[in-house]
């Protein structure tokens, strides 16, 4: 078997990526996330379930695991949730630290939702500015 370490023409690096999404979002810390679910936007925790039940979840927050994000938010997906009719919903991603929920934001941009963002710092930075917090079962 032969090891190839050198990238592919066109290919970039995880870093590269997770700034070309950052580029386009307009993120935001927890004390505006909270003001905006109070507002009518809606948190998602794209968490798996055994990272929240460890670290707790936010109350009021739609659960949703990554991976059937898209599906859930695209207007035109059979399978979107009754919320996702429409493309300007104020999303905001929530995952632990805020790494993956700026490529998944960045994923609901492509599907037209030019409001999608995420959460600088994700869950821990929530739960350290003291916001409301509930365990997970």
């Amino acid at each position: 078997m032969v090891t190839v370490s050198i990238a592919p023409p066109g290919s970039r690096g995880i870093d590269e990526i997770l700034a070309a999404a950052r580029v386009r979002l307009h993120r935001i810390g927890p004390a505006d996330a909270h003001a905006l679910q109070r507002n009518g936007g809606v948190l998602v925790d794209i968490r798996p379930h055994w990272q929240r039940k460890a670290e707790g979840g936010i109350p009021g927050t739609l659960v949703i695991e990554r991976n059937h994000l898209e599906w859930r938010f695209d207007p035109r997906s059979d399978a979107r949730l009754p919320i996702a009719d429409r493309y300007d919903l104020p999303v905001v991603v929530v995952c632990s630290e805020g790494y993956t929920s700026s490529l998944a934001a960045a994923a609901l941009q492509d599907l037209g939702l030019w409001r999608a963002t995420d959460l600088v710092g994700g869950y821990r930075a929530w739960s350290a500015a003291g916001l409301p917090v509930e365990p997970v079962e």
